[in-house]
């Protein structure tokens, strides 16, 4: 596939997330009368069987994707083609770290009008992985401990931190919070993440279908 062919594809992908995100949306916020969700629900099933061409294997690398720690157009987290992301856009900071902004929505919720904690977990465990790429060393998590301090308002502006504090040889420790995004100091979630770097053998044995490795390290 040609660069061009390749932004195009990722486009498409990405509009298409975005109104399968609305709809998600609607569906979850709306008190729409039964028969009209039973006839919803078989425009939708007619909708599927437009989905052609072959379908990926379990593991497969999607073709707009870049992997191990790159473009992931269809996370759960910050997949712009995700029907369920919010999608978290992520950026490295100056201050040897990484920050997440994202706002979750009514088909995110736990708690009436709060986020499932969750969903706190994931955005942080995502984040933090992005933090121990950008040390050059794409990690895998074994351990995540939550503190839930205040609940997290759905259709708020958040603002998500993550920071590398210890390295001991392939074993990376990352502190991460969730903060509205107009008030940095105000702690909604707090936690602290463990990961581990695989080496080459483990990672060829995790992602046989992932094509490169070299990411990864020896």
């Amino acid at each position: 596939m040609s660069s061009e062919d390749l932004e195009l594809r990722r486009r498409a992908v990405a509009e298409l997330g975005r109104e399968m995100r609305a709809l998600v949306e609607t569906m979850a916020r709306t008190e729409t009368p039964t028969a009209v969700l039973e006839e919803l629900a078989g425009e939708v099933k007619r909708l599927e069987a437009r989905f052609t061409g072959r379908r990926r294997e379990r593991a497969e690398v999607p073709d707009v994707d870049v992997f191990p720690f790159g473009l992931r157009m269809f996370s759960p987290a910050t997949g712009h083609g995700s029907p369920i992301a919010p999608p978290m856009d992520i950026e490295e900071t100056d201050c040897d770290g990484m920050v997440g902004r994202c706002v979750l929505g009514v088909v995110h919720e736990g708690p009436p009008g709060y986020a499932h904690g969750g969903l706190s977990a994931m955005l942080l465990d995502e984040l933090m992985g992005w933090a121990c790429a950008a040390k050059g060393l794409p990690a895998m998590t074994i351990g995540l401990d939550v503190r839930y301090q205040r609940p997290v308002p759905v259709e708020m502006p958040l603002l998500l931190k993550a920071r590398v504090t210890g390295i001991e040889g392939r074993k990376i420790t990352v502190a991460g919070s969730v903060c509205p995004e107009d008030d940095p100091e105000t702690i909604l979630v707090a936690a602290e993440g463990r990961f581990v770097a695989p080496d080459l053998d483990r990672a060829r044995s995790l992602f046989p279908k992932a094509g490169t490795y070299a990411k990864f390290t020896d």
